[in-house]
């Protein structure tokens, strides 16, 4: 080769190395003009439309935000376990963009799943140190139909140890609040609810028994929907299918984000026989419910009357959280909604009174749930007994759940709370009928987060303020969105509730409040990084 074809090729050389530098400074660019900061599905889809934006690019946006403030800076303490493959998974879908376009409507979109719930390839720890190496071979079933459409499962939240209670854990430690983080996140499903809250994903999953899904929404200023029995497969989940009152349910930042991740999680699975009462139910997506001029004409019910577990109405912080309602439900009026108030459930509290559980669905479910996983070393309730990780249970009295045989199911007892759950539901429709609602609203907690202290030293606190009346009911759906902030800058969530299947209706009220007021912000403690 001559000197002047070397030239000419150092040259070419030299221009394409300028170019694919400008290239890679440009795309490094654009990564960081994109907002992380609150970002909505259509936000990150819009962005990956223009080529501003890659999934690499949001996933590790994401990652950075879980290295700076989950583990250091506040110290949230969200996260369980991250997935080692997300980046890669990240890389397959651009890559399939480029060839194709979006692999599906959630493409590219980073979830967080309560670690409760199997993701294939990730342990599903439940908190506790006991289940720190159960690695599920296959999806829960909501988790398969999210991959199919496009998500990328980003990693597993905290909850609380055995997902019953606050969020607290000896897997983990504590998680805590983004708005104070000397109070708790609330439970079950509180690190899906501080995750979401300080922006480390689009989306996350919780999951509900008691109050678990709610709960965490409106101390974390996060909305969440506990979907009716029947839409979401539990198949894959822990304390699923027998379980009458235990339900998956998403959890959004928006309330049109949240229509967008329940239309990717609902369906039919013949695992979990309970869905076959929703078949018929969904038609299209559900954010085509979404009007912002949804409350305009709407008939709203107030329900005053307290019902939370623990609540104290006379107390400073009960009051706090009760001035809030109070703007809230002028804001309903002032969006256009007919307000009842109050609406009145004859024998509300003497009939949750009457609540009581099977423990026969509890042990059916944990054979169906360890069944899934063959190999795995733990197969039973007595495996679980025999553990050398169990003493580090929290609260300790957890442990004595496992080394002690279950109780013998009061079938008397049982068979009152059937009663009443029945009483209960035909005088809340009735209720409703009457007074010609499209929903009832009431507050999501009637207490403000409850102190990290509290929670962790006896008599363990944490519970206050929580209704639990559409877990009772089982069969209602119930939907949180924040609603504002107390005196003391913490975040409360109004709920809405409605009918069986009434998921539409509560989408469209929910979106025009939320539209109405914007009441949702980041919390100062995790701010966008430089």
């Amino acid at each position: 080769m001559n000197n002047r074809n070397i030239a000419v090729g150092t040259f070419l050389v030299a221009a394409l190395s300028a170019g694919l530098s400008l290239g890679h400074a440009q795309e490094r660019k654009d990564a960081a003009a994109f907002q992380i900061i609150e970002a909505t599905i259509d936000d990150i889809h819009a962005a990956f439309k223009s080529g501003k934006l890659t999934a690499r690019q949001l996933v590790q946006g994401y990652l950075d935000r879980i290295a700076a403030y989950d583990k250091q800076g506040p110290n949230i303490n969200s996260i369980i376990t991250l997935n080692d493959h997300a980046l890669e998974d990240a890389d397959r879908l651009d890559a399939a963009y480029r060839a194709s376009g979006p692999a599906g409507p959630l493409h590219g979109i980073p979830i967080l799943v309560k670690d409760e719930i199997d993701t294939a390839g990730m342990p599903t720890t439940l908190g506790t140190q006991v289940f720190k190496n159960y690695r599920p071979p296959r999806d829960a079933f909501a988790i398969e139909k999210l991959r199919k459409a496009g998500a990328i499962i980003l990693g597993k939240t905290t909850l609380s140890e055995y997902a019953a209670g606050d969020t607290y854990g000896s897997m983990f430690g504590v998680t805590r609040n983004p708005y104070d983080l000397e109070r708790t996140v609330g439970g079950s499903s509180g690190g899906s609810g501080a995750a979401l809250a300080a922006n480390f994903s689009t989306v996350t999953i919780g999951e509900e028994t008691f109050a678990s899904i709610r709960r965490p929404a409106g101390w974390n200023g996060v909305a969440s929907l506990r979907p009716t029995p029947g839409l979401v497969s539990r198949s894959g989940m822990w304390d699923g299918y027998p379980s009458p009152t235990a339900q998956m349910g998403p959890m959004a930042r928006t309330v049109r984000d949240l229509a967008l991740l329940l239309d990717g999680m609902v369906g039919y699975d013949p695992e979990d026989p309970v869905t076959a009462l929703g078949v018929g139910m969904v038609d299209g997506s559900y954010a085509r419910f979404l009007d912002k001029d949804g409350l305009k004409g709407a008939r709203i019910g107030i329900l005053r009357e307290s019902i939370g577990v623990q609540s104290e109405p006379g107390s400073e912080d009960f009051k706090k959280v009760d001035a809030v309602f109070e703007q809230n439900v002028s804001e309903l009026k002032a969006a256009g909604a007919e307000i009842v108030d109050p609406v009145v459930i004859p024998n509300l509290k003497a009939l949750l009174a009457r609540r009581a559980t099977n423990p026969n669905n509890f042990e059916a479910g944990l054979k169906v749930y360890l069944a899934r996983n063959p190999n795995s070393p733990i197969k039973s309730r007595q495996d679980i007994a025999n553990s050398p990780e169990l003493a580090k249970s929290f609260p300790p009295a957890k442990a004595d759940r496992w080394k002690n045989p279950p109780p013998p199911l009061d079938a008397a007892r049982y068979l009152d709370y059937l009663e009443a759950r029945e009483e209960l539901m035909f005088t809340v429709l009735k209720a409703m009928a009457d007074n010609k609602l499209d929903a009832i609203v009431h507050k999501t907690v009637e207490h403000q987060p409850t102190l990290i202290k509290d929670g962790i030293n006896p008599p363990y606190s944490s519970n206050k303020g929580v209704p639990t009346w559409n877990t009772f009911l089982v069969y209602a759906a119930s939907m949180t969105v924040p609603s504002g902030f107390t005196s003391d800058n913490l975040p409360v969530g109004i709920t809405f509730f409605g009918r069986p299947y009434s998921e539409p209706t509560l989408l469209k009220l929910a979106y025009s409040y939320e539209q109405a007021t914007h009441h949702r912000a980041p919390p100062k403690t995790t701010p966008a990084l430089r």
